[in-house]
């Protein structure tokens, strides 16, 4: 992946933020003109369960993939609702492979939807609608 076409918020968002140590550190590109893909590293402080990522930590990878293909697309928005459905546990220690895609724009709202895997097992997978607002830093 080369760093000139990540798709990043800021340097210290926790989802995508390289400057925030804590955080996923989240690499993700597009990957066509409605979609995107990246990973991220599971690290010991995103663990719930003893050797796996919280599943706080999943959902906030889901969303954060969204919201930076939202952004992409040339659109603001704030997440209104996120649905997330949790398949298998992620192993710390492990790179989680996400992908989100565009469903469908109408007017200010945005569907999105995302999938986590490891190894080709899909361990999460979410959908979100995403409404535009004013953004004051533009």
């Amino acid at each position: 992946m080369r760093a000139d076409s990540r798709l990043t918020h800021h340097d210290l968002c926790f989802g995508c933020g390289q400057a925030n140590l804590f955080g996923l550190q989240m690499e993700i590109e597009p990957a066509g003109e409605r979609s995107a893909r990246g990973r991220f590293f599971v690290k010991q402080d995103h663990q719930g369960p003893p050797g796996y990522a919280h599943g706080g930590i999943m959902a906030t990878a889901l969303d954060e993939a969204m919201s930076l293909l939202a952004h992409h697309v040339g659109t603001y928005p704030l997440t209104a609702s996120l649905s997330v459905d949790l398949r298998a546990p992620a192993p710390v220690g492990a790179f989680v492979e996400v992908e989100a895609e565009v469903v469908s724009v109408e007017g200010r709202r945005l569907t999105l939807r995302s999938t986590a895997s490891n190894e080709g097992l899909v361990l999460a997978e979410g959908t979100a609608t995403c409404v535009e607002v004013e953004h004051r830093g533009r």
